[in-house]
């Protein structure tokens, strides 16, 4: 690991300030600290967001759930505020890796890391939520915009998300045995909005998948979702699986899905 200068601000009005040069906010480290450790990253500064308490915390305000950035994994699995108002979301936070990952990372921290197989992602844009900064609040359809890319820009601070509830909503992935990482995660939700359907792991970044959203209007079944054949183009292939066969497994993820939403 590189050397770098640390900092734990006390509120999030001072780690804003702390962020100068070439810095990086350290929202939980389950993903920057392994990287800097490995040396595929660096900065010359860390400003550790663990002081900021403001940034931590749940509520329900009116038709949404809003969860600090700084809230971690596990904690939002525990709530009874978003077990009740949007059980899919505890459920995506207690599939999270491993109980340390659950007591470590942060929805702030795995939103702004932007993986493109991380969980949250998908629910931000299933659920239609809003990502709350310092500096304004981006709608989550215009917030992930590339591999490891988001709308973020150099020094702002995530310090919230809001979730509208959903009146049917659920998350399934096929995850990758060691990390539980998803090879392709399917969010489908029926909102005031619509049917959303969301896909992380299956591409370069988390996305709407139209054809199934289209297709789940018409009739919310998980035969309806099955009978979509999802297009290959631009899938990731590895040795984990085919661009082929990702794309199958979307529709057969969005099924279960489904099942999941109309089964609770």
């Amino acid at each position: 690991m590189y050397s770098f200068d640390y900092q734990r601000p006390a509120n999030a009005a001072a780690a804003a300030a702390a962020f100068q040069g070439d810095a990086r906010y350290l929202a939980g480290g389950q993903s920057l600290v392994q990287a800097m450790r490995l040396r595929l990253s660096s900065s010359e500064r860390l400003v550790d967001l663990g002081g900021a308490s403001e940034l931590r915390g749940i509520r329900v305000d009116g038709n949404n759930v809003v969860i600090g950035a700084m809230t971690t994994h596990a904690s939002v699995a525990a709530s009874a505020e978003v077990r009740q108002a949007i059980p899919a979301l505890a459920e995506l936070a207690g599939g999270i890796g491993d109980p340390m990952v659950r007591n470590m990372g942060t929805l702030g921290g795995s939103i702004a890391n932007a993986d493109p197989a991380a969980d949250y992602p998908a629910a931000v844009l299933a659920l239609g939520a809003t990502v709350q900064t310092n500096k304004r609040t981006i709608p989550g359809d215009s917030f992930f915009t590339g591999l490891y890319e988001t709308a973020l820009q150099p020094g702002e601070l995530i310090t919230g998300v809001s979730f509208p509830k959903a009146a049917k909503a659920a998350y399934v992935k096929y995850k990758q045995p060691a990390s539980r990482f998803a090879l392709v995660g399917v969010f489908v939700a029926q909102t005031a909005g619509g049917v959303r359907v969301a896909v992380t792991g299956a591409k370069g970044s988390v996305y709407r998948e139209k054809a199934l959203e289209d297709a789940l209007s018409k009739g919310f079944t998980p035969e309806a979702a099955k009978a979509v054949k999802v297009s290959a183009s631009g899938m990731n292939a590895d040795l984990h699986g085919s661009a082929a066969y990702r794309a199958a497994m979307v529709s057969v993820m969005a099924a279960r899905a489904v099942a999941a939403a109309t089964a609770r």
